[in-house]
């Protein structure tokens, strides 16, 4: 039979990507780590991991092995929390998975409460534009901006996301405002360059326009300083653009139309019977925070 600390070993080389890192947190020797993940291997009798000078990485049985044991870790640390009567003390590590500028904006800033309401919690944020692969990078939970969509992985709705198509007044000055949709052919539009359509809802119903313009990046922070600049009009989300559309820096154009109301703010997690508290905690905490009517809408930031 496993032994249950193989698995925690095994599970902790996955998400740190070495066994010298794993060994760091859980206080063993490289050596250590390394005969142990050995032992696991040859009970299973299959390569769990391929290992080089530098970095290790799954094998496809190993990523199945991993995908299965997960479920079963947070399960046993449930059950601990729940039979010692602490499942309100939050420990270990919490690692989460957020989109580049929504974090830095909305998550960073409003960790300190969270982390002073749980002391013995680490918290580990990976920003990043891709969607993470959650149970293969090992994270307990992801932010996602996008539509629903069906899938293993459940999802928690955390806030609406209101798009609405801005422009600076320097460029309206300078070109003019558009007063239909066919009206966006005459102008300079800013689009992610991952985003080849903007899907629009206006007075008579859904509506898809395809932007073009001559800025080509894959950064929506550039666009967001692009349409500050004056460079165009941008299809943007009121968290990101909150500020400069209340002090003017921003205005909306065609407020007719807005984006796609499928469009949400969610929290990403692997289906478990048993939830871990310390993803439980951290979701309704953001919950609790954004509500139905996020303050990014109204500018009063919590605190």
């Amino acid at each position: 039979m496993t032994n249950l600390g193989d698995l925690e070993i095994f599970s902790r080389v996955v998400s740190t990507g070495s066994m010298s890192a794993a060994g760091r947190a859980l206080g063993l020797s490289p050596a250590v780590v390394s005969k142990r993940i050995k032992r696991l291997e040859e009970r299973l009798g299959t390569r769990l991991l391929q290992r080089t000078t530098r970095q290790v990485s799954l094998t496809e049985a190993g990523h199945g092995f991993h995908e299965r044991i997960l479920g079963i870790l947070a399960g046993i640390e449930e059950a601990e929390a729940f039979v010692s009567g602490r499942a309100g003390a939050m420990r270990g590590m919490l690692r989460i998975s957020a989109p580049t500028s929504f974090g830095r904006m909305h998550i960073a800033p409003h960790l300190m409460p969270f982390m002073e309401a749980n002391p013995d919690l680490t918290v580990n944020l990976v920003l990043t534009d891709d969607f993470s692969d959650i149970v293969g990078e090992a994270f307990d939970l992801a932010i996602r901006i996008g539509e629903l969509e069906d899938s293993s992985l459940v999802a928690r709705r955390l806030a609406p996301v209101r798009r609405v198509l801005t422009a600076s007044p320097a460029y309206l000055e300078r070109r003019g405002a558009p007063r239909t949709i066919a009206d966006l052919a005459q102008h300079t539009c800013l689009p992610p360059h991952s985003q080849d359509v903007w899907r629009l809802e206006g007075p008579e119903g859904a509506v898809t326009y395809r932007p073009q313009g001559r800025l080509i990046t894959n950064s929506s922070e550039v666009v967001r300083e692009a349409v500050t600049a004056g460079m165009g009009i941008a299809l943007r989300s009121t968290w990101d653009i909150g500020p400069e559309l209340r002090d003017g820096r921003l205005v909306q154009v065609l407020p007719q139309y807005e984006g796609s109301r499928n469009v949400v703010l969610s929290a990403i997690y692997a289906s478990r019977q048993f939830l871990p508290a310390k993803v439980r905690v951290f979701i309704d905490y953001l919950a609790d925070l954004y509500g139905p009517t996020p303050y990014w809408e109204h500018g009063r930031v919590p605190g």
